[in-house]
């Protein structure tokens, strides 16, 4: 254990959040997720018992998300529906997401081939044990920097 960090955060995703870089991605994905086919060659964590918005307050306490793209937060749209609809749980995500999201940023809804087309080119899954369908998440990392000096 260590002061100031989550302890949902394990050592073995605290790894993966430190390795990744300026824009790579990680998908928080809920319980029912095609992870092992999606995943292949990927570093896949598992959370089970931890809901989706628990898995998102605990990463986003430690991971910057990024700053130079419109939308560093993709969220699966739910099937049979169009943008803008989100479900509960990915409105209670996405509220607790305003705290961190860059100035001029959002959240994207991603239809689901799409979505897994992104999950294809992500550094890493995360496998939590939300049983909400459609409860998927991709985080893209931001930069933690000093101010550029002239």
């Amino acid at each position: 254990m260590l002061k100031g960090i989550d302890p949902i955060l394990s050592p073995e995703l605290l790894k993966i959040m430190a390795e990744m870089g300026h824009d790579d991605t990680l998908v928080l994905a809920d319980a029912n997720f095609t992870a092992m086919s999606l995943g292949v060659g990927k570093p896949i964590v598992r959370l089970p018992g931890v809901g989706m918005l628990r898995t998102v307050q605990a990463v986003t306490s430690l991971l910057p998300l990024a700053a130079d793209v419109t939308h560093p937060v993709a969220c699966m749209q739910v099937g049979g529906t169009e943008a803008p609809y989100l479900s509960g749980l990915q409105r209670e995500v996405v509220a607790h997401l305003q705290t961190h999201l860059p100035a001029g940023t959002g959240v994207e809804a991603v239809e689901r081939y799409a979505f897994y087309d992104q999950v294809s080119i992500a550094y890493a899954i995360v496998v939590t044990g939300e049983l909400q369908p459609w409860g998927n998440f991709i985080l893209h990392k931001g930069v933690i920097s000093e101010a550029l000096v002239a």
